[in-house]
């Protein structure tokens, strides 16, 4: 079965069997949920979405069938076309909307893809409102409009301009010392809308853009996860090219990758850190990431006079707890900034700026910046269980084992340790414990996990 359905919305492989794959049934089926479930919220037919997708060889499809089902249930569609996800979200408020969908299934490969759904500020829906959204899709309880009442749709080309003016007007980014830099930066863009999006940004600060893989096509030249095995070409081409630096980006540019002038990644759970160090030096504050993210976002913040709060794995837990701790940055470990000056989404355009930014006022090249931090190194392994094992209790004993550490349960059973840490997550699907480690070598986070795995037999 590769029909996933969550909270967030409805993911899938194209083609196959309704109910078991993304199939048009499917697609038409969870739009009707989400627009009669956003009608009824807002208590009237008469509202209005506004949608957009990445390049994804199905994204015209899908996105033309969800539409004309809006429209089927008297909703307006406001069609920002080849877009990214963080522009949507942008949108929707600028736009005045009741609500949005972005059509994507993020670094999903080719075949996948997605309806992900926003309320009308532009944020994903939440826990609750999720879970009635399915509960409506499995009802299949719609009415339909009648001829003389369906939904209008129009066009919308400028969301991703009006997006980078946005960036661009934001108190903390300087195009003008950028452009005093002239920086020269290979993007790899996976063939997908960043390919459109991010260089026009990088040339609107002065930039000089090389391009790789930025035909927004859909065809993705290699695994579209921003992740060291999948990065080979970029980090040989800036070498090559004798660029400042790499930049790259999943097909819906929410997760941003950098590649040093060395050809060497920054890492993904790096480009957070920087962010943040430019922001808290500026202005004290707080900062949030989730509970699998590195130390050296905590590390940073705390040598900064500000403070650091982490949330449950999920960019709606992220966005719950920056708002609850009014906090000036935050995002996740993949490569996801969320700076709520401009909204509370993970945006890679608003994360170039604000780097680059950085990088110009600090003088330094890519490689020194980095080195300026901390290194941690992660691993991640899972222990695959018998179906008859309890495994909350299990990870009770493994809480009751650890009590004398720093121990947090609101999303597993996270255990900090003073040189490093580990992070323990069951699955929700099958018997598996999945476990995140960290520490100041990748031997050392490698043996945390083996060891963490084999005090777990012990408790079984």
């Amino acid at each position: 079965m590769s029909l996933i359905k969550s909270i967030s919305g409805i993911r899938g492989t194209i083609g196959g069997k309704v109910g078991d794959n993304l199939t048009p049934l499917d697609i038409v089926k969870f739009a009707s949920a989400f627009g009669t479930w956003l009608q009824a919220q807002k208590g009237k037919k008469d509202i209005t979405l506004v949608v957009g997708r990445d390049a994804r060889i199905s994204g015209a499809i899908v996105s033309d069938l969800a539409s004309n089902t809006l429209q089927a249930l008297g909703i307006n569609v406001i069609d920002l076309g080849l877009s990214t996800t963080p522009t949507v979200e942008v949108m929707v408020p600028e736009l005045n909307a009741d609500g949005g969908i972005i059509f994507t299934a993020s670094h999903n490969p080719k075949e996948w893809n997605a309806l992900k759904l926003l309320n009308d500020k532009g944020e994903f829906i939440n826990a609750k409102e999720g879970g009635e959204v399915l509960a409506l899709a499995e009802s299949e309880n719609f009415e339909y409009i009648d001829v003389d009442h369906l939904g209008e749709y129009t066009q919308n080309e400028e969301g991703i301009q009006t997006h980078i003016d946005k960036v661009l007007e934001l108190p903390a980014v300087f195009p003008g010392i950028i452009r005093e830099k002239r920086y020269k930066i290979v993007v790899d863009a996976v063939n997908s809308t960043g390919g459109i999006a991010i260089p026009k940004l990088l040339e609107r600060m002065g930039c000089d853009v090389v391009k790789l893989y930025c035909e927004p096509n859909g065809q993705f030249p290699h695994n579209p996860e921003p992740l060291k095995e999948h990065l080979s070409e970029i980090c040989e081409l800036v070498v090559a090219e004798k660029a400042d630096l790499g930049i790259v980006v999943d097909p819906d540019v929410d997760r941003l990758a950098l590649v040093d002038e060395n050809g060497e990644l920054f890492g993904e759970e790096y480009t957070l850190v920087a962010v943040a160090d430019y922001l808290l030096r500026k202005q004290k504050g707080v900062a949030v990431s989730n509970l699998s993210s590195s130390r050296a976002l905590k590390d940073l913040a705390l040598s900064l006079d500000s403070e650091y709060y982490a949330s449950a794995v999920g960019e709606v837990n992220v966005v719950t707890l920056m708002k609850e701790k009014q906090a000036i940055i935050g995002g996740e470990g993949n490569g996801g900034i969320i700076y709520p000056e401009l909204h509370y989404g993970r945006d890679s355009l608003v994360g170039v700026a604000l780097f680059l930014t950085h990088l110009a006022e600090q003088g330094k090249s890519v490689s020194d910046l980095r080195r300026s931090y901390v290194s941690y190194f992660m691993g991640k392994k899972k222990i695959q269980l018998t179906p008859e094992i309890n495994v909350d209790a299990l990870l009770e004993r493994v809480q009751e084992e650890f009590k004398n550490e720093e121990i947090s349960t609101i999303d597993g059973v996270k255990i900090d340790f003073p040189n490093n840490w580990v992070h323990l997550r069951k699955s929700n699907t099958e018997p598996i414990i999945r476990i995140y480690t960290e520490a100041k070598t990748q031997e050392e986070a490698d043996q945390l996990a083996d060891d963490m795995i084999a005090k777990i037999k012990t408790l079984i």
